[in-house]
């Protein structure tokens, strides 16, 4: 589990996010937040500066789908 920070940048438009992917390695969850970032906001990949990636991890989980597709994942393994 990763959190992916950045900004994307684009004539008339500048904003931050804050990202939580799931991935194996920190270059996975980068390639997935351009994909998602370019897909949502047509942004290029020029445009998405990411500035930091960090593996966090279930307790640090703010997202709340991220965090119940992983409760999910936990109960059924245990089972």
């Amino acid at each position: 589990m990763f959190r992916v920070v950045g900004r994307i940048t684009k004539p008339n438009y500048l904003t931050e996010f804050q990202k939580e992917i799931r991935a194996l390695k920190p270059e996975e969850a980068v390639e997935r937040v351009y994909k998602e970032i370019g897909s949502k906001h047509k942004a290029k990949r020029v445009q998405i500066k990411v500035l930091k990636v960090e593996e966090i991890s279930l307790e640090e989980v703010t997202d709340p789908t991220v965090k119940k597709l992983m409760l999910g994942e936990r109960e059924s393994a245990q089972q």
